[in-house]
């Protein structure tokens, strides 16, 4: 079970990888902060300050300009997340974000749908206002309840 989530930044592909992967820009538009450069193999270190709150991710495959996968948590067990970089022109990008790993059998698993739709749209949205306007204060606005 996944959920895939889309959306065109005028910019061009490099520029938003590095979005991801740099952790001097990340905390523009996502997590307040990250450990340290995104490479394959490694365990990242992510932040939320405002709810006081981290996460890991274990970096699966890194491949530039086109591809990062990443699964949640440093014990193999959280969902896979793919985020495919796909250059249309030298001003473009279409990021695809898909999550996999969703259990058909919970009894939440419309809610965890919805919720993890909402939270890959609200980024990808604060990453488009970071990278084509240079907006870095939608990060942590959204209101969950």
């Amino acid at each position: 079970m996944n959920n895939l989530t889309k959306i065109k930044i005028f910019k061009p592909v490099n520029e938003v990888f590095e979005a991801f992967v740099d952790p001097s820009k990340i905390g523009n538009f996502w997590f307040s902060s990250s450990s340290e450069r995104w490479e394959q193999g490694k365990t990242i270190t992510l932040r939320y300050d405002e709810y006081d709150a981290q996460a890991d991710i274990k970096i699966m495959e890194i491949e530039e300009n086109k591809k990062i996968v990443f699964q949640w948590g440093a014990d193999g067990e959280g969902n896979v997340v793919t985020i495919t970089l796909k250059e249309l022109d030298n001003a473009s990008t279409i990021v695809e974000v898909n999550e996999e790993g969703f259990n058909e059998n919970d009894d939440e698993l419309i809610s965890n749908l919805l919720g993890n739709k909402e939270g890959w749209v609200y980024m990808l949205t604060c990453l488009k206002g970071y990278l084509e306007f240079g907006v870095n204060k939608l990060r942590a606005g959204l209101v969950k309840g």
